[in-house]
């Protein structure tokens, strides 16, 4: 299976993208994963909130291949402990899903044609983060998943 995440917008703090990166790099050892930004729509100042989701998901949406599962890390979503997102992920897994998508939308989260093709809400919290964080959030947290998975340290240093 791969693991792709779909992040809208670029990181501005250095130290975020090397930690991201840090973890990208771990994940390989267990999973082929990549990480995708798409790029900040241009002209927002002129567009009201549905059109700025209208065109992130119109981006979104064309990342898609019609056998993908998409997970949107949203709000709503379901909540689990890491190990309960371990079983997770090893559900998907055992299913013969392809590719499993995960993507972190933009400040205004995701338009309804993304929703729709959804399969799925996954939250990290009930408190509200950066979007920049929860990229940090989400790739140690699948990091830690897969070191739940093959009873690995990690989870519990």
């Amino acid at each position: 299976m791969n693991i792709k995440l779909i992040a809208v917008g670029k990181t501005d703090d250095k130290d975020l993208v090397t930690l991201i990166d840090n973890y990208v790099k771990r994940l390989g050892f267990y999973v082929n994963f990549d990480f995708e930004i798409l790029p900040d729509i241009k002209n927002v100042k002129n567009l009201s909130e549905t059109q700025q989701k209208e065109k992130e998901g119109e981006l979104i949406l064309k990342k898609l291949n019609p056998t993908d599962v998409l997970i949107l890390l949203d709000e709503n979503g379901k909540q689990f402990s890491s190990e309960g997102f371990s079983d997770y992920l090893q559900k998907h897994m055992n299913s013969g899903v392809k590719q499993l998508i995960f993507v972190i939308g933009g400040p205004y989260g995701f338009s309804d044609g993304v929703y729709q093709k959804s399969r799925g809400k996954l939250s990290l919290s009930k408190m509200t983060f950066s979007h920049q964080m929860i990229r940090l959030f989400f790739v140690e947290q699948l990091y830690r998943g897969f070191t739940i998975l093959r009873n690995e340290p990690y989870h519990h240093r």
